[in-house]
């Protein structure tokens, strides 16, 4: 049975066209420099905290700024566009697998493709459809940001944690694309199809469609599976680096892993804090201050 026109028009878009086919990361490209990288990530933490220092000598405590649909049409962006970079991700990592498993079976037979999704062959350049998609994610980090603002605007709440992690993830997604790092097809795949479904879950609570009710800990828990995912995943690319031919940009996989073994123990803690104030009945809140709010809203329209 022969794919539908829509099927093969999707296809074209999301891994043949010529964009992607042809990608290749350089310096020409716009976030491309350490310049840029390190500027963008200082701008972020001094705009944020400048912010909220600002609303806290301007405003009372407890006041809040409206902010209308503008948190519900980010959360509705963000998980569009998530669900598209999987999506290509996933298309374009399958006709890589095509494409070059001849070559895979000249340098070794064990080699497969899943040993090719968790470590590239040493030499690895970052061009081509997955590196086209990968500079995708980088670029979504952007738009990631700016829900700081909003939950600072919002919430009138600001956190290391929340700053940290955002930082970390724009420095992580450039690594993949400098050193064109091992693992990062999966890791875009995985964080990707959790943005989907967190923010798309984010949409519809700030939405109030029908059926949004708030779950406890919806967030945080998706963000620990992730992370765990995560940590299984990493020790696979240190095994199949320690008893292969090696994997490409394993050091910047080394520091990756140490980023994101800072965040696993950073959500460990607020996630057994979170665990310990429900018992208590003080309620629940996500990591950056807003799926309790949700929540209390929601009891409050009942």
């Amino acid at each position: 049975m022969s794919p539908s026109p829509a099927t093969n028009a999707l296809q074209y878009w999301l891994s043949e066209h010529p964009a992607i086919v042809n990608f290749r990361w350089t310096t020409t490209l716009w976030g491309s420099t350490w310049y840029f990288l390190v500027s963008a990530v200082a701008l972020y933490i001094l705009a944020a905290v400048l912010l909220h220092l600002l609303l806290s000598l301007l405003l009372s405590p407890r006041r809040r700024v409206p902010l209308g649909p503008i948190p519900a049409a980010h959360s509705l962006a963000v998980s569009l566009l998530s669900a598209a970079i999987f999506a290509g991700t996933l298309l374009s990592a399958a006709a890589e697998i095509r494409d070059t498993r001849w070559l895979w079976r000249r340098r070794t037979k064990n080699y497969n493709a899943l040993q090719w999704l968790l470590c590239f062959p040493i030499g690895t350049r970052a061009s081509g459809r997955v590196f086209f998609w990968s500079y995708a994610f980088y670029l979504s980090r952007f738009l990631h940001l700016l829900r700081t603002f909003l939950v600072v605007l919002r919430r009138r709440k600001l956190s290391a944690f929340t700053l940290l992690n955002q930082s970390f993830l724009l420095v992580t997604s450039f690594l993949w694309l400098e050193f064109s790092q091992s693992f990062q097809v999966l890791a875009i795949l995985l964080t990707s199809l959790l943005y989907a479904v967190v923010y798309g879950y984010r949409f519809w609570t700030a939405a109030g469609l029908p059926g949004a009710r708030p779950r406890f800990g919806f967030v945080v828990n998706c963000q620990v599976v992730l992370l765990c995912c995560n940590l299984v995943c990493h020790s696979a690319v240190l095994l199949l680096h320690l008893s292969g031919g090696g994997c490409n940009g394993i050091g910047a996989w080394g520091f990756n892993s140490v980023l994101n073994g800072v965040i696993l123990l950073l959500v460990l803690k607020f996630y057994i804090g979170m665990r310990w104030r429900r018992k208590r009945g003080s309620g629940d809140e996500g990591v950056d201050g807003e799926e309790g709010s949700h929540r209390r809203a929601a009891g409050k329209e009942e």
